[in-house]
């Protein structure tokens, strides 16, 4: 079958489109506006939240990324004490705030073999500025999640982020992409 037939079967009501388009754009607000408790709330108990390295090699030695090992893998209680201390004076990373902005682009939306679930691939670009220095940092990727309905509300079940650097240009990973 080849990939344009694919993707046509795999088209999703341009309701619900929006609808999982519009609960994107909201994670990002909150990120931007540093929001994290109510970031928090958009992730299911259950969530596995993942960003694998990505190296450089040959086309013909197989994939660049490498799924054994990872610049974080996270659940919802690490994910729960990365955002607690965000909201402490032991926070000093983010002290001034970060400047911020979250791009999501290209959603691109499967749905699962499980109800109520959704596979969702997103490009996103991620800039930030500190305090007064001149230099921004930037990461940009492709991610790939699971979104499930609870309670009637979106929630991310998977994340995997595939950074397309293979060094990062970033101080820290204190953000959430």
């Amino acid at each position: 079958m080849s990939l344009e037939l694919q993707l046509q079967q795999n088209i999703v009501d341009p309701k619900l489109h929006l609808e999982i388009s519009q609960f994107y754009h909201q994670e990002a607000y909150f990120l931007d506006h540093r929001m994290y408790k109510e970031w928090f709330d958009l992730l299911t108990d259950d969530v596995k939240y993942r960003m694998p390295l990505r190296v450089t090699k040959e086309r013909r030695d197989g994939s660049d990324i490498v799924d054994e090992m990872t610049y974080f893998e996270e659940t919802k209680k690490s994910l729960e004490t990365r955002v607690q201390r965000l909201y402490t004076n032991s926070a000093w990373v983010d002290d001034p705030p970060t400047r911020q902005r979250h791009y999501i682009t290209n959603i691109m939306i499967t749905p699962s073999a499980v109800s109520d679930e959704y596979n969702v691939r997103t490009y996103f670009f991620y800039k930030r500025s500190r305090a007064s220095e001149l230099q921004t940092e930037e990461i940009m990727g492709e991610r790939e999640d699971v979104i499930r309905k609870e309670e009637g509300k979106w929630k991310i079940s998977q994340r995997t982020i595939y950074p397309d650097q293979t060094v990062l240009t970033v101080m820290n990973l204190g953000m959430f992409l």
